[in-house]
C-alpha cells in the first residue's frame, strides 16, 4: 500500500506527460516523440494552474548569461548584472581597433561599415564594459556617442551609464547632464545607477552645486531625497531612493574626491542611524577619507569596528589602511596591516607595495622604500610609473638628489614617460639641495616635453630662488604666476613673506601680506608664524606680541 502510494505521484505526472504529447499532435505541431525523455524534461513545465507549457532553453541562457541588451548596470563594477563580459572574435577585433585609434571619427566611420546586427550591439556594450573595467573613458565615449547619436540602434539604459560614468569620471558634468536629459527625451526609464553616477559627479564640486540631501520615512520605510543642481546651481531633477547602500556609497565617494571629511563623517553616521548596514566598499570609502584627513587613529577603529560587525576586508581596505599610516609616516603600523593583508590571503598588489614604500618615505627612510621597491620585483609584481614617483620623492625628501636623478632616469630605461609629477619631485629634490642651474634644467625638460608647469613646480622654483638669495627672479616667477593661468595659493605667498623675513626686508613682507586678501586668498597659520618669526629675529617683541593677539 505504502509503495503504491509512492509510486502514485510519478505515475500521475508520467500520463499528463504523455497526454501533453497527444494534445500537440493533435493540434498539428511538429513534435518529435523519439526525442531523449531528459531533454522533455528540461524544455517543459508544469505552470501555478497546473498547465504544461514549454520554454526555449537556448533564448532563457542567452537572458541570463549573454546579451546586456535592457539589462541595467551595477554601479561600483565593472560588470553588467554580475556577468563578466566574454568578448567574441569580432568584440576583440573592435577592442584592439578603439584602443589603438584616437580619433573617434575614425571610429565611427569603421563603425558605420559593420552590419547592425543583434551581435554587433552584444559586442559594442561588451567592448564599452571592458573599457570601463580598464579606466579608458575616451574610448568608451567614443563608442557609446556612436550607439547614441550615429548607429541605427535605440540605447538602452546600460549605453547612457556607461556614458554618464565616462564623462563623470573625466569632471566633465555638462555633458554628463546632456546625457542624462537625453535619456529623458528618449524616454529611457533611469534606474538607481544612473542617479548614483550623477551624484557621484556632482558631490565632489563646490558647496553650491552640492547635492541636497534629507532623510523622509513613510511609515516604516526611509528614503533619501536628493535634489541635484547643474554647474550654473539650475535645479536639475530631484529623485527619492530607498534608502540603500548603493546611493549612499556614491555620494561618499564624491566627498572622498572633494575631501570633505566633516560632510562625509555626517552622512555616514546618518547612514548607520537610517539602519543601512555599511558595506565593505562603505568602510574601505571611510579609510581612505580619514586617512585622507590625517586621522589614522580613527581609521584603524573604524577597521576593527568593521571585523566587529563580521565585514570582510578586502585587499582596497587594507590598502587604503596602509595609506592612511603612510601619510602620517607610521612605517611600522603600515608593514604590521601589510602583514595581515598576507595572513588573509591576499596577494600584494602594485597598489599595496606603493602604499608601503610611501610610508618608508614620509618616515625618512629612503632605502627602506628601495627594499620594498626591490622586493616588489622579486615577488613578480611589475612596478608602475607611481612607484619611480614614490622613489624619487623618498631620495628627495632625503637630499640623495643623485638618486633621486638615478630612479628618475631609470624610469625613462623602463618605457615609461615622465608625468609632471615625476618632474615635479626630481625639481623638488635639487630645489631643497639649492642647485640653481639644475632646477631651471629640469623646468626647461618640462616645456620641451609639452609639460606646462603648475604652481606646485613654480613654487618649488619660488623656494630654491629665495634660498639663493636671487630675490630678481623670485619676483618674476611671483609675476608669472599672477599673471599667468596658475591657479595661485596662500603658499605661493607664505614662501616669499618668509624670505623676505629672514632676511629683514619687513616691508616688501607687509606689502605681499596686503596681496593676499586682494587676490582673494586667506592668511593660515604658516603666514602668521612666518611674520612672527621675521620680528622675534630682530628682538621686536611687542610687534610679535601684537600679531599673536590678532
Amino acid at each position: 500500500m505504502s509503495e503504491a502510494a509512492l509510486c502514485y505521484p510519478i505515475a500521475k505526472s508520467a500520463t499528463k506527460f504523455a497526454g501533453f504529447e497527444n494534445a500537440l499532435k493533435e493540434s498539428g505541431r511538429n513534435f518529435n516523440v523519439d526525442v531523449d525523455r531528459k531533454n522533455h524534461q528540461d524544455s517543459v513545465f508544469l505552470d501555478k494552474r497546473g498547465k504544461w507549457r514549454t520554454f526555449d532553453p537556448k533564448k532563457l541562457s542567452r537572458k541570463r548569461g549573454g546579451s546586456l541588451r535592457g539589462r541595467g548596470w551595477k554601479y561600483g563594477s565593472g560588470f553588467v548584472d554580475g556577468v563578466i563580459p566574454v568578448l567574441s572574435p569580432m568584440a576583440d577585433q573592435i577592442l584592439r581597433f578603439v584602443q589603438q585609434e584616437t580619433d573617434a571619427a575614425k571610429i565611427w566611420r569603421w563603425f558605420n561599415r559593420l552590419p547592425p546586427t543583434h551581435n554587433l550591439w552584444d559586442d559594442l556594450i561588451n567592448v564599452a564594459v571592458q573599457l570601463r573595467i580598464s579606466k579608458q573613458w575616451d574610448p568608451v565615449i567614443a563608442v557609446c556617442e556612436w550607439i547614441l547619436y550615429k548607429s541605427p540602434f535605440r540605447p538602452d539604459v546600460i549605453c547612457y551609464n556607461l556614458l554618464i560614468d565616462a564623462f563623470g569620471q573625466k569632471r566633465q558634468l555638462d555633458k554628463a547632464e546632456a546625457v542624462y536629459s537625453r535619456l529623458l527625451e528618449a524616454r529611457c526609464v533611469p534606474t538607481d545607477d544612473t542617479y548614483a553616477l550623477l551624484l557621484r559627479v556632482v558631490v565632489g564640486r563646490d558647496r553650491s552645486t552640492r547635492p541636497r540631501l534629507c532623510l523622509l520615512r513613510c511609515g516604516r520605510t526611509a528614503f533619501l531625497r536628493v535634489c541635484f543642481f547643474s554647474s550654473n546651481t539650475r535645479f536639475l531633477f530631484e529623485r527619492r531612493f530607498c534608502s540603500g547602500v548603493v546611493v549612499y556609497n556614491a555620494y561618499l565617494d564624491g566627498l572622498l574626491k572633494g575631501r570633505c571629511t566633516q560632510e562625509a563623517i555626517e552622512i555616514f553616521q546618518r547612514m548607520k542611524k537610517d539602519r543601512c548596514t555599511p558595506s565593505t566598499e562603505t568602510y574601505t570609502l571611510m579609510i581612505n577619507i580619514y586617512g585622507k584627513a590625517n586621522q589614522s587613529a580613527t581609521a584603524l577603529k573604524l577597521f576593527n569596528e568593521m571585523r566587529t560587525e563580521k565585514c570582510k576586508a578586502n585587499i582596497c581596505t587594507y590598502t587604503a589602511l596602509i595609506n592612511a599610516f603612510a601619510r602620517e609616516g607610521l612605517c611600522e603600523k603600515a608593514e604590521e596591516v601589510f602583514e595581515q593583508l598576507q595572513e588573509a590571503g591576499h596577494e600584494p598588489d602594485v597598489y599595496a607595495y606603493n602604499a608601503l614604500m610611501e610610508a618608508y618615505s614620509r618616515a625618512g627612510f629612503p632605502y627602506g622604500s628601495s627594499e620594498i621597491f626591490s622586493l616588489m620585483q622579486h615577488m613578480g609584481c611589475e612596478p608602475d610609473r607611481a612607484s619611480y614617483n614614490i622613489l624619487v620623492d623618498a631620495f628627495g625628501r632625503a637630499g640623495l638628489h643623485e638618486d633621486a636623478q638615478a630612479t628618475f632616469e631609470e624610469l625613462k630605461r623602463r618605457g615609461m614617460t615622465p608625468t609632471m609629477k615625476s618632474h615635479m619631485l626630481l625639481l623638488s629634490a635639487y630645489s631643497k639641495a639649492g642647485n640653481i642651474p639644475k632646477c631651471e634644467e629640469i623646468m626647461n625638460q618640462m616645456h620641451e616635453s609639452g609639460l606646462e608647469p603648475d604652481t606646485f613646480a613654480l613654487n618649488s622654483m619660488l623656494d630654491a630662488y629665495g634660498k639663493a638669495g636671487l630675490f630678481d627672479k623670485m619676483e618674476q616667477v611671483l609675476s608669472k604666476l599672477e599673471t599667468g593661468p596658475y591657479a595661485t595659493d596662500v603658499s605661493s605667498y607664505n614662501i616669499l613673506i618668509n624670505v623676505y623675513g629672514r632676511a629683514g626686508f619687513f616691508d616688501q613682507m607687509e606689502e605681499l601680506f596686503r596681496c593676499i586678501p586682494r587676490r582673494g586668498l586667506k592668511a593660515d597659520v604658516i603666514t602668521w608664524t612666518s611674520r612672527i618669526s621675521a620680528y622675534s629675529r630682530k628682538k621686536q617683541y611687542e610687534k610679535c606680541l601684537d600679531l599673536f593677539e590678532r
